[in-house]
């Protein structure tokens, strides 16, 4: 094999089929051949197949005869061609991107890269960029050991071509087309595989308030109607009780059944919209109105300041699921429910000398306390229920009272 020597021309230009590397460098990620899939899904397999475009002026002079022993110079070009398309589609698969497969294919792409740029010099130096970009596919080179290896790439490249009879603009072109090529191509996979694994978070995270939604309609739900229709049951008892001895009481509970009917309706499209926020002063007067009906003597008692709004709204819900509990399954006589807030902390207790809620497992029992308790995590706060001594059962739920909100509800 045999260098072939270059010949200036008065523009800078390399005569006789060689080359000049002076102003070129590479941008892997400008490849137009996939912009459609560099755009939509970033690059793929195909997106760096043109850059074996690169390779023409070696086969030129294979097909000029200005290449030493031209069939060894086309079976190292068919090697090389061959063993970089095999790095590239072996880093594109999902399968083999992650195993060795790709680097055991780099490494014979940088035997034969190191053989046929010494064995002909010239156009074959252009090899090395192509080489480096194929070294920015492989995922097992991401980070430092990329970077190890493209500067040694790059050294190792420029020195060559210095030596194999190059001057120093070329020397240097060739150095910094290798680092480049490699260093942009890994860099655009990167940013391209970040990307896919926010929009996979986004999905997720999507996914995810949608399980939250369903869930809190399908606890506002569970919260309204039992109470609702705790009520009208407990107030149709009491209709049928009075009817035939006071008329005009059973026609007073008639009328509540009505109100309470449609304040249903209006809270369940509040529910469905998201919007609903429940007041403690209702739900407590509600309260007062379903034990009295039920024929459970009702005991309410507040302290402290006034409640912040969603504070009110949360032990609202909680009033609201231990009063219907204490009437549908307690078979207690007396119930009390006590609101107490300080500068910091609010408390209610509602206790009832029933047997509680029975058959229900779990700390929580049934799933109304359980939607109870998720509420009242949410917002920083607890819920117990349990026993209360040999006879009756109590809930206590807590939640903290920031200061500025308890000095809003105060002015309020």
């Amino acid at each position: 094999m045999r260098n072939t020597k270059r010949r200036r021309t008065a523009g800078g230009r390399s005569g006789g089929g060689e080359w000049s590397c002076r102003s070129w460098s590479p941008d892997p990620a400008g490849a137009t051949a996939a912009g459609d899939a560099v755009r939509s899904k970033g690059p793929g397999r195909y997106t760096f197949l043109p850059w074996l475009l690169m390779g023409l002026g070696a086969f030129s002079n294979i097909i000029q005869g200005r290449s030493g022993n031209p069939w060894l110079a086309g079976a190292g070009l068919l090697a090389f061609n061959s063993l970089y398309i095999s790095v590239v589609f072996f880093s594109f698969n999902p399968r083999l991107r992650d195993s060795r497969y790709p680097l055991y294919a780099l490494g014979a792409l940088t035997a034969v890269t190191y053989a046929i740029a010494l064995g002909f010099g010239g156009n074959w130096f252009l090899f090395f960029p192509l080489l480096s970009l194929a070294s920015g596919t492989v995922r097992k080179l991401r980070g430092r050991k990329l970077a190890l290896w493209l500067v040694t790439l790059s050294g190792s490249a420029g020195y060559l071509t210095g030596w194999h009879g190059g001057d120093p603009g070329d020397s240097f072109g060739i150095g910094y087309g290798t680092f480049l090529s490699g260093m942009v191509t890994a860099t655009v996979l990167s940013l391209f595989d970040t990307i896919r694994e926010l929009d996979a978070t986004r999905q997720e995270l999507a996914h995810s308030a949608v399980e939250k939604e369903r869930l809190r309609f399908s606890r506002d739900l569970h919260d309204l109607l039992g109470h609702t229709l705790s009520v009208v049951v407990v107030k149709a008892e009491a209709v049928r009780r009075l009817a035939p001895r006071d008329l005009d009481a059973a026609l007073v509970q008639v009328t509540d059944i009505e109100a309470v009917g449609r304040q249903a309706l209006t809270e369940i499209r509040e529910a469905v919209s998201g919007y609903r926020e429940g007041s403690l002063t209702t739900e407590l007067d509600r309260a007062r109105s379903m034990l009295e009906a039920a024929g459970i003597d009702p005991v309410v008692r507040q302290s402290g300041p006034p409640l912040p709004p969603q504070t009110g709204a949360l032990l609202g819900w909680v009033v609201r699921e231990g009063v219907t509990n204490t009437v549908r399954h307690s078979g207690a006589t007396r119930c009390e429910i006590e609101v107490r807030g300080d500068a910091d902390r609010a408390r209610l207790t509602v206790t009832d000398d029933g047997r509680g809620p029975a058959g229900t497992p779990g700390p929580y029992g049934g799933s109304g306390l359980k939607g109870l308790a998720e509420r009242l995590a949410a917002a920083g706060g607890t819920l117990e229920a349990g026993p209360d001594g040999r006879r009756g059962f109590r809930l206590i739920a807590e939640l903290p009272v920031e200061e500025g909100e308890m000095g809003e509800a105060a002015e309020a």
